[in-house]
């Protein structure tokens, strides 16, 4: 594992995060800047260590992330998952722990197209009877 760089690709909606996991000491960075300086809410901080958490390895690694596109919370989501992805080809033997997490399964929820006649994707206007 002497110098070694894992690569893993992570999406959610519309954001797209390139994930790099460098043997280290648990430093994360998103788009050169400290997790703690990119997402204000605790929740999404955790979210994006749920990969390394489950296989205990939050201490060996250094991640390095660019993501582009979407909110905040999509961004969260695609480089969880790009962590679990890059995992898997540090070691193998994680597949078992990230599968039954659900880490490694890409969300398929998108937004939804606005449909003609309608304000939104499902928005009706107003109704009035008069």
């Amino acid at each position: 594992m002497a110098n070694a760089k894992f690569y893993g690709t992570g999406r959610r909606k519309k954001s797209i995060a390139r994930v790099y996991l460098v043997p280290g000491t648990g430093k994360i960075t998103i788009n050169k800047r400290d997790i703690d300086d990119y997402f204000g809410l605790e929740t999404l901080k955790v979210v994006v260590r749920q990969p390394l958490t489950a296989t205990e390895t939050i201490d060996k690694f250094d991640v390095l992330v660019n993501v582009r596109g979407g909110g905040f919370t999509g961004q969260a989501g695609a480089i969880r998952h790009g962590i679990a992805r890059a995992l898997l080809q540090a070691d193998a033997d994680y597949r078992p722990t990230l599968k039954k997490a659900g880490f490694l399964t890409r969300d398929p929820r998108m937004k939804e197209r606005k449909k003609y006649g309608l304000k939104a994707a499902r928005r009706a206007p107003q109704f009035s009877k008069r």
